[in-house]
């Protein structure tokens, strides 16, 4: 559930904080005061598109922030990107005045893509302009699926779609391009003979140069060694000898001052750590050995890698990986010449799509029924007596998104035949229709929040006060924000938000205000009765509101 949304230099909104409960909670203001603009930057929070235009004129960058619950649908997708999420999910954007956007998760920088699938999970806006896009047959699917949650079937069937069109253009490719593919085979199979001849182990470069470095220095290295074993214990003044002797002096001065035992475990100390150092120094000169031969034999296989890395562009220790992916593709273009073999397996994908588009063909044929028997329903009380909604299954070309095409159909009224929507809705018609859909599909909604952003437009009288009442029945499953012009609606709510704008020294604000009853009475009233507000409509609001004169 969203508990509080900030907002700082964002179109005319120079700075606000609005604080959320759950319930049914409305905005309403003057047109133009900015009702719009916040659903906007709460959009911008959840990881839409944003540039420089969203700036606050004069502002160096505009930034939007929405607290949420952290809900526990959403523990296993926190879970599986390593978001430690915490009982609550801040959710930052940032715009500056170059257009550049950055995105926070309770602090921490996110990629706007992430910010975006979160906030799909978090929140559903039903936009102003959502009965329009009801005319495309590709929001019609997509608002079907959404009510019957087919999220998994979908994609199901896309990655049927997909593996059954890349086998096919492999066979078609087979069939057509025999000659190149033998050609390309034939080259690549060069290659992969030469880099198995020279048999490269993955880390084996590293240990070559390691090894040659190592015997090309081998004589420079055992002089060193015997160096640095005289001076620990090879002669008289020796680091050895020295220590000794300092060790057996503060023996004596330690009978005369304990406080420099510390210093005597510290010489005790160094003594250990030289005869040590000798050991090793030892064990280091045994191993270090002069073999011109095995260096011969280091240097060869390096020049061959070497020799292999110029022809085929690539670092030598990059070869048995290329070597792999040689290997690799000349398996699969082996599969692509078998021709009949690839025709099964074609006809096997073909087999496994099919199987998963008819599994999302019988989800989505429960579901239109049901769906259109439930607008259908929802019509009748938006001033639709007799209306009738259906949602016709139409067969078409199988594609990633199924084998059949979504179409809407309404009738207006009793006895009249069904027809795409597109074709016999009115604007007003549409209007009611697209909020009933709306309704419908955010019943089955696993978000938390629902926004509907003027989605009642184009209704009016008796048919507002439907909807009010249905979206403050929606607000007991759900958050439900409203941003209405209608004061029928206005009045369902549980809590009352007003925009304003104001203007001083040529800048116009815009600010919100959270509405104690008596204010909301005056709001109602305004909304009601438009500049001149009397006591008749003054009591009209208190009415609607059911509260006493």
């Amino acid at each position: 559930m969203l508990r509080t949304l900030h907002i700082r230099d964002f179109v005319i909104v120079e700075q606000a904080e609005i604080h959320f409960d759950a319930g049914f909670t409305v905005f309403s203001g003057e047109t133009g005061a900015g009702k719009s603009i916040l659903i906007d930057a709460l959009a911008l929070a959840l990881g839409e598109r944003g540039d420089a235009s969203v700036l606050r004129e004069g502002a160096e960058r505009a930034d939007i922030t929405a607290l949420f619950d952290t809900p526990e649908a959403l523990a296993g997708w926190l879970a599986e990107r390593e978001l430690d999420a915490g009982p609550e999910l801040a959710l930052r954007r940032v715009v500056d005045a170059q257009g550049r956007s950055r995105a926070y998760l309770n602090g921490n920088p996110v990629t706007v893509a992430l910010l975006r699938e979160l906030g799909e999970n978090l929140v559903d806006i039903h936009g102003q302009h959502a009965h329009q896009s009801l005319m495309r047959p590709d929001a019609q699917r997509d608002l079907l699926d959404a009510h019957g949650g087919h999220a998994a079937l979908r994609q199901s069937v896309a990655q049927a779609w997909k593996h059954w069109r890349g086998l096919a253009r492999q066979l078609d490719a087979a069939e057509h391009d025999a000659g190149a593919l033998a050609a390309e085979r034939e080259r690549l199979q060069w290659q992969a003979d030469q880099l198995d001849n020279l048999n490269l182990a993955p880390g084996e470069w590293d240990t070559l140069q390691t090894e040659q470095a190592r015997l090309a220095h081998a004589q420079s290295l055992r002089e060193g060694a015997t160096q640095i074993l005289d001076a620990l214990d090879g002669y008289e003044g020796s680091a050895r000898q020295r220590v000794g002797l300092a060790m057996h002096q503060i023996q004596q001065m330690l009978r005369h001052d304990p406080s420099l035992k510390s210093l005597g475990e510290a010489l005790e100390s160094a003594a250990i750590a030289i005869d040590e150092a000798v050991s090793d120094m030892n064990s280091y000169v045994d191993r270090v050995e002069l073999d011109p031969q095995r260096l011969a034999e280091v240097e060869a296989r390096m020049g061959a890698a070497f020799e292999l890395s110029r022809k085929f562009r690539v670092e030598p220790g990059d070869l048995p990986a290329l070597r792999d992916d040689l290997h690799g593709r000349l398996a699969e273009m082996q599969a692509a010449a078998d021709i009949d073999a690839l025709r099964k397996l074609v006809e096997a994908a073909r087999a496994q799509y099919a199987e998963a588009a008819d599994a999302l063909s019988a989800a989505r044929r429960k579901v239109a029924k049901d769906l259109g028997k439930q607008v259908s329903q929802a019509m009748q009380t938006l001033s639709m007596k007799g209306g009738a909604f259906e949602v016709a299954l139409l067969e078409g070309a199988p594609s990633a998104l199924g084998s059949e095409t979504v179409e809407f159909r309404v009738a207006g009224h009793a006895g009249a035949t069904p027809r795409p929507l597109a074709k016999v809705a009115s604007g007003g018609e549409l209007s009611r229709i697209s909020l009933a859909l709306s309704v419908m599909a955010s019943r089955a909604a696993r978000v938390p929040t629902l926004i509907f952003d003027e989605v009642d437009s184009g209704v009016g009288g008796a048919v507002a006060e439907v909807v009010g009442k249905l979206l403050r029945e929606l607000g007991e499953r759900h958050q439900v924000l409203c941003v209405t012009h209608l004061p029928q609606v206005a009045a369902c709510g549980n809590a009352h938000y007003q925009v304003s704008k104001t203007e001083s020294r040529g800048k116009t604000r815009s600010g919100i205000e959270l509405l104690t009853p008596q204010s909301r009475v005056e709001e109602l009233a305004r909304m009601l009765g438009g500049i001149k507000i009397t006591e008749t409509t003054r009591n009209h609001a208190r009415e609607m509101l059911g509260i006493e004169a």
